[in-house]
């Protein structure tokens, strides 16, 4: 595998961060879409290189959304939650990603 091969395969994984699994994201997986949580500075083109590259499928449309934090008590302690940028996936037929089991 060449250095520039490589690079492209680290620069992938810092673009996604983390599948999204909620009961939300769990029901959209029937409508053939996936939801990750991305880095705040992905852009779309990057995120659908990603995810075809690291799940080898073929990806439709990629929309994006920004969380933003909120202020939360806990035990008395307050707090902000950092904002999240997540990106719901939309693969073409006959293309699947199974996240919950624990890639």
């Amino acid at each position: 595998m060449s250095q520039s091969a490589r690079f492209a395969d680290t620069r992938h994984f810092d673009v996604i961060v983390a599948p999204v699994i909620t009961e939300k994201a769990t029901m959209a997986s029937d409508l053939n879409k996936v939801v990750f949580k991305v880095r705040k500075d992905a852009t779309k083109p990057q995120i659908k290189a990603a995810v075809e590259r690291l799940f080898d499928v073929k990806v439709e449309s990629v929309n994006t959304l920004v969380r933003k934090g909120k202020s939360k008590v806990f035990r008395g302690v307050r707090g902000t939650q950092s904002d999240v940028k997540k990106a719901v996936v939309t693969l073409a037929e006959g293309h699947k990603i199974d996240v919950t089991t624990g890639l």
